[in-house]
């Protein structure tokens, strides 16, 4: 019963959560990424956009931290295939930075939500700071 309730009460968070996702214009992982937050109870909205490098710059995003795709979720900024659970923790915790990374396009780890394959070490997940500091990890995913 109380796992019930846990799951409920995450899902009405997340559901009251607007994600608007910023993807290149071929990339199709970050459609399955949205998907992913969507079954996690967001609300997804997907923007192609023809230059996210651009849409990253005026985010505060340095090149180094850069992804596969830019999301903006209450008030932070999100690169990569992120999981729910460092979004959670970065929601709940409301640190003092621009947002979280997970960097890289071609290079994106294998095993994260919306991509394939089996991943054989952990993936940090770097924090986005205001001063462009681009290595301190928020989390690691195993």
């Amino acid at each position: 019963m109380a796992l019930l309730a846990a799951l409920l009460s995450t899902q009405a968070f997340a559901a009251q959560t607007i994600v608007t996702l910023y993807k290149n214009l071929q990339c199709t992982c970050c459609e399955a990424h949205a998907k992913y937050l969507e079954e996690q109870g967001f609300k997804v909205e997907v923007k192609p956009v023809p230059d996210l490098h651009s849409i990253n710059q005026k985010a505060g995003v340095p090149d180094a931290l850069e992804g596969c795709h830019t999301s903006f979720i209450d008030g932070y900024v999100v690169i990569g295939h992120v999981p729910v659970d460092a979004i959670r923790k970065l929601l709940a915790e409301r640190p003092k930075i621009v947002g979280i990374s997970i960097p890289g396009m071609a290079s994106m780890p294998a095993n994260l939500p919306g991509m394939p394959g089996t991943r054989s070490k952990p993936v940090a997940i770097y924090e986005i700071t205001a001063d462009g500091n681009s290595s301190k990890i928020f989390m690691t995913v195993p």
